[in-house]
């Protein structure tokens, strides 16, 4: 139920940019965005009181409907209810961040990331880098006694994006070095974009055309040094590729990317857009009140 007019012209800005959604889909989504961002606040609570005063509602009702649009399908009253597939909103999620980009800007800095909501789940998440910010454009939320890897829950993330991205455009795609792993540097390839992953200073590495076999913590092993270089990473499943190594001051590590750019082509420094991810999530994003139980 849509009375504002404000909230009305959100909806079919809503419906424009996410055409597969059905008609509930798009006002749910867009009652709750058009709450949170007027409300600055993702409490339940809070977005229903707002949006029943603006839409002259009994907030009761509103907060009903809001809570059964994100549950599950056996969690709704009625019949034939079914719950919203948030991975049709993916890619046109995407596209909508690029069709405000700068057409000049052919650089689109992405970031994947799993965070630990408490013990409870754990959600891995892209994210679009842009002026200081982290954007969600594709998630799967794993609960946290489940079972099994995560590979094809990133492989399927990487799948719903992978046609929406102009082939001119530079993707680099930065992850900590909890997340390293060869398979993740290939299916990053193998869609014509950019590892940019921070690995661990244990292990060894080898300089292209020598023999020898150093340590990668003799790369930098001071403050205010760097280096780069094409190498093969690793004895035991050796990755060839370029690493990127740079100690700044104020970090208690160096940090050491791989990446399958030439040396000239990028820059360690590029990895601390990835700390753009942290507004994400929030230090209160578990308590009861801000996730609507």
């Amino acid at each position: 139920m849509l009375k504002n007019k404000y909230l009305k012209e959100w909806a079919k800005i809503v419906s424009y940019h996410f055409p597969d959604l059905s008609l509930p889909e798009v006002a749910g989504l867009a009652t709750w965005s058009f709450g949170i961002v007027m409300t600055g606040s993702s409490s339940l609570t809070r977005v229903s009181e707002f949006i029943g005063r603006l839409n002259q509602e009994n907030t009761n009702a509103v907060r009903q409907r809001l809570k059964e649009w994100y549950q599950e399908a056996d969690a709704k009253t009625g019949k034939k209810r079914t719950a919203i597939d948030v991975t049709k909103c993916f890619a046109p999620l995407l596209q909508w961040i690029l069709s405000m980009w700068n057409s000049e800007e052919k650089w689109l800095p992405l970031a994947v990331d799993s965070t630990n909501i408490g013990q409870h789940f754990t959600v891995l998440s892209v994210h679009v880098l842009y002026r200081g910010c982290g954007i969600p454009v594709a998630w799967k939320i794993v609960k946290g006694t489940e079972k099994g890897a995560w590979k094809p829950h990133w492989q399927q993330l990487f799948q719903s994006l992978k046609d929406v991205v102009p082939p001119e455009m530079q993707v680099v795609v930065s992850a900590d070095r909890g997340l390293y792993a060869d398979w993740l540097f290939d299916a990053i390839c193998a869609l014509n974009w950019h590892p940019f992953l921070r690995i661990n200073y244990t292990g060894t590495y080898q300089i292209r055309g020598e023999t020898e076999w150093q340590f990668l913590d003799k790369l930098v092993q001071k403050t205010g040094t760097s280096w780069s270089g094409i190498v093969t990473c690793f004895k035991t499943n050796p990755l060839n590729c370029t690493i990127l190594a740079r100690w700044d001051e104020g970090y208690k590590d160096p940090w050491l990317i791989v990446t399958d750019l030439l040396p000239q082509q990028g820059d360690a420094l590029w990895y601390s857009l990835r700390s753009w991810i942290e507004c994400s999530y929030r230090e209160g994003a578990t308590r009861k009140s801000e996730i609507g139980v």
